[in-house]
């Protein structure tokens, strides 16, 4: 069967798929259309949550959120679905997770994918700081890293039309009402306690939305981020610990105070579209404020501070052809996003991709995303890159983040 040249051809299902592609690995597949389409819980499923034991989140994402709804799901092979994000109107027909025989299952329209498990929670979860916030509030956690969000907002909205059109982190952020900075005593509690448990850890992690402001732009974005981790870096004895930052892209002057003050190990800052003119649709406050040319030449300067394999850019798998300026082939659109990755794979910047899922209150809401076929080929695609350039893409694995079937294909 051919290639599907337009998303309104019509699209391979999953067996089909599987049978295309029998060297990709069936559980990176399976991940990949979950998230593309979207999971629900049945009152099985549901009932199965131990909320003694399993990790859970009530921030109505989907349709079930009611009440606790697990945070993710563990396939066979140790790989995760992160469940939180997948989106309520995704145009697609979403698949359930149910129990049949007595066991939690993944179906899809009536049909046992796999067996699944729910990610049990860290220790830490069920305490509070000493300002009596919820440690679960503070640091996520990922199957062996812990997530810190400092900055819970993105200035980049604060123009009216620059914020980026697949994002919902404004609309979040007013229907949740929470402040825009965590205290950081908090967050030092709460790495102290979460560190506590021997052998669930590898990485701390640390992200948000971008600041704007300072001396030079990006400046105050730094300065937050290096008083974080000098506080959590009081509880490692080497002057670096495993550490990930997702930042905004900063010169290197900002890129070499925040390698030289701090613990930190690697730098991520995702440019979201590997294409100059999508990019600028898209991402229009990052276009205008830095520029996609500045944003890809931030990264490569990054490699020279943070050193070969801890320097990588996430992108909005599929975003690219979003209506109505995206591209309209999957080959095309894959050939221009494939094309620059190899441009930063050159310099040592490996690209990693999460599923472009229609979030509630983005711009594009309602869209449709591409068919599992191009994601599958899109992941091969950067699983190729990294293997070429010899790029190990361990700083952000399936150990640590579990959302990207790209890097779960590079524990192969």
């Amino acid at each position: 069967m051919a290639a599907v040249q337009n998303i309104r051809e019509r699209e391979l299902s999953r067996p089909e798929v599987m049978q295309k592609y029998p060297h990709i690995s069936p559980f990176v597949i399976i991940k990949t259309d979950v998230q593309r389409r979207g999971v629900h819980f049945s009152a099985a499923a549901l009932d199965r949550v131990d909320l003694t034991v399993h990790q859970v989140e009530y921030r109505g994402f989907s349709r079930e959120a009611t009440g606790a709804v697990p945070v993710s799901l563990m396939m066979r092979d140790g790989s995760s679905i992160l469940t939180g994000f997948t989106a309520k109107n995704s145009g697609r027909v979403p698949y359930l997770v149910d129990v049949v025989e007595d066991k939690i299952v993944l179906t899809d329209q009536g049909t046992v994918v796999e067996e699944v498990d729910y990610w049990e929670k860290p220790d830490y979860y069920g305490k509070e700081t000493s300002n009596h916030i919820p440690m679960w509030q503070i640091a996520v956690a990922r199957p062996q890293r812990i997530d810190i969000y400092p900055f819970q907002y993105c200035e980049f909205w604060d123009t009216p039309g620059h914020g980026c059109k697949y994002c919902s982190i404004a609309a979040t952020y007013k229907k949740a009402k929470k402040p825009k900075y965590v205290d950081l005593a908090d967050i030092a509690e709460t790495v102290r306690e979460a560190l506590k448990q021997p052998g669930r850890y590898m990485s701390l992690f640390l992200t948000g939305g971008s600041i704007l402001s300072g001396k030079e732009l990006l400046d105050d974005e730094v300065d937050l981020y290096i008083k974080v981790l000098k506080e959590v870096g009081r509880n490692f004895r080497t002057p670096k610990f495993p550490s990930q930052l997702i930042g905004t892209a900063y010169t290197k002057e900002q890129l070499r105070r925040l390698y030289e003050n701090t613990g930190l190990s690697s730098y991520t800052a995702d440019i979201e579209v590997l294409n100059k003119e999508k990019f600028e649709w898209i991402c229009p406050g990052k276009a205008v404020r830095i520029g996609y040319e500045k944003w890809k030449e931030r990264l490569c300067q990054a490699v020279d501070i943070f050193g070969f394999g801890n320097v990588n850019t996430g992108i909005v798998g599929g975003v690219e052809m979003a209506r109505p300026k995206g591209f309209t082939g999957e080959d095309e659109a894959l050939e221009a996003v494939l094309s620059e990755a190899e441009d930063l794979a050159k310099h040592g910047v490996f690209a990693v991709q999460c599923v472009w899922t229609v979030a509630e209150g983005s711009v594009f809401f309602n869209q449709k995303t591409p068919s599992l076929e191009y994601y599958v080929r899109l992941s091969e695609g950067l699983d190729r890159l990294r293997r070429k350039y010899r790029i190990s893409a361990d700083m952000d694995n399936y150990r640590r983040c579990g959302n990207h079937p790209d890097t779960d294909l590079s524990r192969i």
